[in-house]
């Protein structure tokens, strides 16, 4: 946002915002010399949020728990009850801690982009979904093939219940699907929507604020600015919706690929 209003030549521009997008996302320059960037940083203090909240709710528990325990407790058992079992079965317990720790990171992550100061989404970055992704890919390949040995790839790759003469087609299909479709489109739907959102709250705002605080200088102009404004806290408001809502939806599909994995047949 800072580099949107250094380079706004608001007497000529419509909105405010860098020459290139790309800047409202690259944090090179290192943090109390030390590699640590400004990005990592973050990531570091999302995980330590995360411990944090389980531990503070969980540390004393209540026969009547306080109204942070109950908050905590409900997402506990949303993600274990309606995630894990829910879309696993029974078997779902097993991998409900690393479920529930994916759908408080990325949660944290994605509500960085609302919270003052920060207002960056970790989740923004590729490698960070990427690389959550890639752990859930490896997690319902290793369950694959654990619990249905080479039967796992060749009833993929060699479906029975395709009409023969298609077999061949929907087997390649499935192949690329479970193989390099799923981690991908799971990555990049949760970095598209962070982007999206984070490049909308910055034109919005900064526009908004950079045209409201000189409109003597641009009268006509800059009464537009509070349009601007009013339209960036309403993608404000509708971004932590989209927070909660993309970590549900990663955390939610991750089940349903180790769910195939556990039982193929279904």
């Amino acid at each position: 946002m800072i580099l949107a209003v250094e380079e706004c030549a608001y007497e000529t521009e419509p909105v405010c915002a860098p020459a290139e997008v790309a800047e409202l996302f690259v944090y090179t320059q290192t943090l109390w010399n030390t590699p640590i960037t400004r990005t990592i940083f973050l990531m570091g203090l999302a995980a330590l949020i995360v411990v944090a909240i389980l531990y503070l709710a969980y540390r004393r528990p209540r026969l009547v728990p306080t109204k942070f325990q109950a908050m905590v407790d409900s997402m506990v058992a949303f993600v274990r009850e309606d995630v894990s079992i829910g879309i696993i079965g029974p078997e779902g317990v097993r991998y409900f801690p690393y479920l529930l720790s994916i759908f408080l990171f990325i949660l944290v992550g994605n509500l960085f982009e609302v919270t003052p100061l920060v207002n960056f989404p970790i989740t923004s970055r590729m490698a960070i979904p990427a690389l959550l992704a890639i752990v859930t890919y490896l997690i319902f390949i290793i369950v694959g093939f654990a619990k249905n040995g080479i039967s796992y790839i060749t009833d993929i790759v060699w479906p029975k219940y395709v009409p023969l003469g298609l077999r061949w087609l929907v087997g390649i299909i499935e192949f690329f699907s479970y193989f390099f479709i799923r981690p991908f489109s799971l990555a990049v739907r949760l970095f598209a929507n962070m982007v999206a959102g984070h490049v909308m709250l910055s034109i919005l705002l900064v526009t908004g604020f950079v045209f409201v605080t000189h409109i003597n200088e641009i009268p006509v102009k800059g009464s537009f600015g509070f349009l601007w404004f009013a339209l960036g806290i309403a993608i404000f408001v509708f971004e932590i919706l989209v927070a909660v809502l993309q970590a549900y939806i990663f955390t939610l599909l991750s089940a349903v690929y180790i769910q195939s994995s556990v039982h193929p047949e279904h």
